[in-house]
């Protein structure tokens, strides 16, 4: 069912096509809700909520992307989705190791690794962490990183 006209089997396709896409776009505004928290931001001036709808914007489409490419490439190395260092200051943070890897986690690991920084506890019958669970992993390891940059720099 659809309000748009449909005249041929061709505008049939393109439709479908665009409904296909509706999960994935309402898991984007999901992640800016729920994992972005853009709402709670409360800004009241115009330019300020846009600056920050933009910026969130970009932070929702990576976790959504992250997300995606580690359950469709699970086995390819995570430098796809991070870099060199991000990925050795992750396993450093979550395995607590000093010395360094010098193969990357699969982004499936690597994914893991974020998630269970945010509470996933990665048993036998659990789902694959959401883009929620990612934030919050993200989050714990751009503080690490933080906290790494500024106590080496002293």
């Amino acid at each position: 069912m659809t309000t748009y006209p449909v005249h041929s089997f061709a505008d049939a396709v393109v439709i479908t096509t665009w409904y296909t896409r509706r999960w994935l776009i309402e898991r984007f505004h999901f992640a800016l809700k729920s994992g972005c928290k853009i709402e709670e931001l409360q800004l009241h001036e115009r330019t300020r909520l846009e600056r920050a709808l933009a910026l969130y914007s970009v932070v929702a489409w990576q976790l959504l992307w992250m997300t995606y490419e580690a359950r469709e490439h699970s086995t390819d190395p995570c430098t796809k989705i991070l870099s060199t260092h991000e990925w050795q200051a992750l396993v450093s943070m979550s395995e607590g190791r000093k010395t360094r890897r010098t193969k990357p986690p699969t982004m499936q690991e690597a994914v893991h690794l974020i998630a269970k920084l945010g509470g996933f506890l990665g048993r036998k019958g659990d789902k694959e962490p959401g883009v929620k669970t990612l934030w919050v992993g993200l989050s714990q390891t751009v503080r690490y990183c933080c906290h790494l940059a500024i106590t080496a720099s002293c």
